[in-house]
């Protein structure tokens, strides 16, 4: 697929150790809006659920496309598919993304199979957002070595801040740069106590952003829409919400 070129790229992945807490809808809505200024942005996703594929309602082209791509058999160009909307371009997942694992294993450089497969596209295109599968394995080490920026999604909840913290400290013994994973807090019910009081406790943590994103129905009618917030709520707090935590994650990008 032929893209007009850049000059640069930077690679944001959302991720976080548990699932649940919002990392697709996080990272539609964040390329939308990265599309939206008429950049090229490309949303990889790399979940065997394939949420954001959906949601942009792209698919596959190919049968076992994730597998193939990960073993060299088709390259990570040939997968790139335009979505119904202008700068915005997909790397659609199937459920053969599950065997990640086992197929970055095989051959070299192992930990840096992804960044490595991105690296002829750093002229095309300006952003690169990663949806992430839960948990911490080779995968998730390669979508490390591979992203500038690790956006970590959390709900305002104990467990949550746990599993934060957890890998805040794996990622510190792995080598990783921490000062490049950000978390921010998403689903938060202004209802609940808790949720204020954990947003409160962490409003001066350098880990934090300080935008965070509501519980609202707008968000859970994109499943419905199967569109970004902005194409059929834009007028929404939630939609305003994720407006403002992009202008914050530019910032903390270009210093």
């Amino acid at each position: 697929m032929f893209i007009p070129y850049f000059y640069s790229m930077t690679t944001i992945a959302l991720y976080n150790l548990k699932g649940g807490v919002g990392k697709t809808t996080a990272a539609i809505n964040l390329a939308y809006l990265s599309a939206k200024e008429k950049t090229n942005t490309l949303l990889w996703d790399l979940d065997p659920q394939g949420s954001a594929s959906f949601y942009l309602g792209v698919d596959a082209s190919v049968k076992n496309e994730s597998k193939k791509l990960l073993k060299h058999n088709i390259e990570l160009d040939d997968s790139i598919q335009s979505s119904a909307y202008p700068h915005l371009y997909v790397i659609p997942a199937d459920l053969s993304a599950r065997q990640a694992d086992i197929l970055l294993s095989e051959g070299k450089q192992s930990k840096k199979r992804l960044a490595n497969l991105l690296a002829p596209l750093k002229k095309q295109f300006k952003t690169v957002i990663i949806d992430s599968p839960p948990g911490i394995s080779l995968l998730q080490e390669n979508i490390f070595n591979a992203a500038d920026w690790v956006l970590m999604p959390n709900i305002p909840s104990t467990l949550s801040i746990r599993s934060f913290e957890t890998v805040i400290s794996y990622v510190k013994q792995a080598g990783f740069n921490t000062e490049t994973f950000k978390g921010f807090f998403n689903m938060v019910d202004s209802r609940k106590n808790l949720h204020q009081q954990t947003i409160n406790f962490f409003a001066h943590n350098p880990h934090f952003l300080k935008q965070h994103i509501p519980y609202l129905s707008d968000v859970e009618k994109m499943g419905i829409n199967e569109s970004p917030l902005e194409t059929f709520a834009a007028n929404s707090h939630a939609a305003q919400c994720f407006r403002d935590l992009w202008l914050e994650i530019k910032k903390i990008m270009h210093g």
